[in-house]
């Protein structure tokens, strides 16, 4: 069993389990119960009904945030014909079969996301087993995998983020920071859980949202009122 820290466990006295909070209410306490020397992320995750073995039940995406998220992500653009392009757009690092190669032999990642033009997924499919993990293969529906590389770049910088469901139908996503104010919080918070209910697999029947929670990075969770979006 977990033991947690007496901040975590002060904190949770403060959290009524019993009810269901209003966004509003939500980011509120998050803000209040935070009382550690660092910034902490603000996160939330959401448990789906959905049964992630079907194809026609798998939640995939990408969106950008209305303020954000509060961090500056460094991006890769692995291309033979977008070069020029990506370093325009303010592409972190840029190159082909070099940047591959690089992070097969040297086991670099010192970049947060990467995009790819469709040429290179033949190479990049080599190291799919190293990049999968770690949550870093582009992806066509998350938009990572594009021609457009300028425009995907600009959303990746505005705050995109993607998000995805674990094999327990779970999906978790950073929404900013305890920094950031109240309103844009619960902006974010309120976007996302619009995006994915926007994007209810077609193979999925009755309750699509069982649980919402947002926390602190070293914060309780707090449950949302899933009535609230439905």
């Amino acid at each position: 069993m977990k033991r947690h820290g007496k901040n975590y466990v002060e904190a949770s006295k403060s959290v009524d389990k019993t009810k269901a909070y209003t966004a509003k209410e939500a980011v509120k306490l998050v803000k209040s119960l935070s009382k550690r020397k660092f910034d902490e992320t603000v996160e939330v995750a959401l448990n789906l009904n959905i049964d992630t073995t079907k194809s026609d039940q798998q939640v995939r995406s990408s969106f950008t945030l209305p303020h954000g998220t509060g961090k500056t992500k460094r991006i890769l653009v692995v291309t033979k014909t977008k070069a020029e392009e990506a370093k325009k757009a303010g592409a972190d690092f840029v190159g082909a079969e070099d940047m591959i190669e690089k992070i097969s032999k040297e086991n670099w990642f010192d970049f947060d996301t990467m995009v790819a033009t469709p040429e290179m997924m033949v190479e990049l499919g080599k190291i799919g087993k190293v990049l999968g993990p770690k949550g870093l293969m582009p992806n066509p529906k998350t938009g990572t995998v594009t021609t457009n590389v300028e425009a995907a770049i600009e959303s990746i910088k505005k705050g995109m983020i993607e998000y995805r469901a674990d094999s327990d139908g779970n999906v978790h996503a950073i929404i900013g920071k305890v920094s950031f104010d109240e309103k844009k919080l619960e902006e974010n918070l309120v976007a996302f859980i619009k995006e994915v209910i926007k994007n209810k697999p077609t193979g999925v029947k009755g309750t699509f949202v069982k649980n919402i929670s947002v926390s602190s990075t070293m914060g309780p969770g707090i449950k949302l009122d899933v009535q609230e979006y439905l």
